[in-house]
């Protein structure tokens, strides 16, 4: 009986890591297929036209070279008004940053006030912010506009800032909300006690609480800030135009031959932000995810 017992437990190990490492092989083979593009992009960007011309697409450059990444962040095309995205790489840093930073402190004002401070008509407050989340681009854009105009901000980046701002408040007010609803009320109760106002208990209490979802927001935020077109080509002008706007115009630039590297190297520096923030902040935003689920 005990040799019996041995060998179904010897059994059960050999099935489990059999399984194991069958969902090892299929990880890294769709991790390899969801990658393959990227590294399409680098290899590309790093060869001459002549190479990309006569050579494989997923081959390795035989000749590694810069000069596409230097055209395409000084001087892409001189074409349909893309100088290179230097420029605009910098509009988009002048645009994310404060937009990031103030959707997210009134996100965290918004989400503190319905989650702890009840007053008549919360709910209905929250829900029609939280439509506004489903409220497609489209639909803003005329209405945004005629807006922009009026307050005299229209195609500058304090306009698209203030667009951003507005869109981005209900998802920063949705998160902010859903994570304070799980911090205990009385702490509200025993600082009102103590004599702390609105702001005092919001500084001293639920802010240094909050790091997980501030993680979560900013990265959020930042992400669709960064890679949004549509607003970034409607409420821009010539100077003010984001990095995206600049990395559709070289792409469809058809003044002289079609440089394929250049477009890489452009599409790899717009995206290089974002990338980055993901790999230095991705374990947090899981974090920051689920650290409001579970109340207690």
């Amino acid at each position: 009986m005990a040799d019996l017992s041995f060998d179904q437990t010897q059994q059960s190990k050999f099935g489990k890591t059999t399984l194991r490492i069958i969902l090892y092989v299929l990880l890294t083979l769709f991790a390899l297929y969801y990658l393959l593009p990227l590294f399409v992009m680098v290899t590309t960007s790093l060869k001459s036209l002549e190479e990309i011309r006569t050579g494989s697409l997923i081959a390795l450059p035989r000749e590694i070279t810069f000069d596409a990444w230097k055209i395409a962040w000084a001087s892409a095309c001189t074409g349909i008004q893309c100088e290179g995205l230097r420029p605009y790489f910098w509009n988009s840093v002048l645009l994310a940053v404060p937009a990031v930073l103030l959707s997210t402190l009134l996100g965290a004002l918004n989400g503190y006030v319905v989650a702890q401070w009840r007053f008549r008509g919360a709910n209905l407050i929250f829900s029609l912010m939280l439509f506004g989340c489903f409220i497609p681009f489209q639909v803003v854009l005329l209405p945004m506009a005629r807006l922009l105009g009026l307050m005299g901000i229209a195609g500058t980046i304090p306009g698209l800032i203030f667009v951003h701002v507005i869109y981005g408040i209900g998802f920063t007010t949705l998160f902010f909300r859903n994570y304070y609803v799980t911090i205990p009320s009385e702490l509200v109760k025993a600082a009102k006690v103590d004599g702390a106002n609105f702001l005092r208990i919001f500084w001293s209490i639920f802010l240094p609480l909050s790091l997980p979802i501030i993680v979560v927001t900013v990265i959020w935020q930042f992400t669709q800030i960064w890679n949004d077109f549509l607003f970034g080509v409607s409420f821009s002008q010539a100077g003010t135009q984001p990095v995206t706007v600049a990395l559709n115009n070289i792409v469809n630039s058809t003044t002289g031959v079609k440089e394929y590297n250049v477009d890489m190297a452009a599409a790899i520096i717009a995206a290089l932000p974002t990338l980055l923030v993901y790999v230095v902040a991705g374990k947090y935003f899981i974090r920051g995810l689920t650290a409001g689920s579970v109340k207690g």
